[in-house]
């Protein structure tokens, strides 16, 4: 089959990334793969929600939206009564729990929020995928503004995080689909991973015919290398206090 970019199966999509994007957020990060753009910020707080208060322990949420001229036709915006909308509702909940798994809410220095917006700038597929991706990086930055402002003693992060897509287009598994496959994809995954390659979440539809166990596995393990270049790179920013990477893989 023949892909965006002349890519093989196994090929991400190139990637752009630039931290520290923003002047005011205490992270934040502009995520490319391809053509979907995601520019995440990070920002803490000193207040919880009020279910959460007197528990002592901070929280970390997020949340994500398209702009209006983000994709082929306009979207609007979700603002006022009824919003946000449902994909948009579960996609928030998603990056949260994404960025809580790896996060020591106990150690964000007592009842504090971090709050990660995604903003989708250009969507060509996987902007979820590439809003957790440069979330883990803006929330990985923003507590480090937090640690050298003195307010944690020690960074309460416990591994790296990235997400990536993988599908079956054509009979064919591939990895990082853009809308043109994700369009048509007989089988749709997003698969979050820490740094150590454990899964965090699977969320998985076949849209045709039900998946064989067999196909499950090729995928999963298809996703899992591709999120392992990711964190790769996400290391290598923080190892080395890079600001800026660009990835062609080739």
């Amino acid at each position: 089959m023949d892909r965006s970019g002349g890519r093989g199966q196994r090929d991400l999509r190139p990637l752009h990334v630039v931290r520290r994007y923003l002047k005011h957020a205490h992270g934040s990060c502009l995520i490319e793969l391809g053509d979907t753009r995601v520019l995440c910020a990070a920002t803490m707080a000193d207040a919880v929600a009020q279910w959460r208060r007197g528990s002592g322990l901070g929280w970390v949420t997020a949340e994500y939206s398209l702009l209006p001229a983000s994709t082929h036709t306009r979207s609007k915006r979700e603002v006022g009564p009824g919003s946000p909308s449902g994909r948009t509702h579960e996609i928030q909940r998603l990056i949260g729990r994404a960025l809580r798994s790896v996060v020591d809410l106990g150690g964000l220095g007592g009842e504090v929020t971090l709050t990660v917006d995604c903003d989708v700038i250009q969507a060509d597929g996987g902007t979820r995928t590439a809003a957790i991706t440069g979330a883990f990086l803006a929330a990985h930055d923003a507590l480090t503004t937090w640690k050298d402002a003195g307010r944690i003693p020690d960074l309460p992060i416990r591994d790296l995080l990235a997400a990536v897509s993988v599908g079956v287009v054509d009979g064919v598994a591939v990895l990082d689909l853009d809308y043109a496959e994700d369009s048509v994809a007989e089988v749709d995954m997003n698969v979050v991973v820490d740094g150590r390659g454990r899964i965090v979440e699977v969320q998985g539809t076949a849209e045709q015919v039900p998946l064989e166990r067999a196909r499950f596995d090729e995928l999963l393990d298809l996703a899992l290398e591709g999120a392992g270049r990711l964190v790769t790179v996400q290391r290598a920013m923080i190892d080395h206090g890079l600001d800026e990477v660009v990835e062609d893989w080739s």
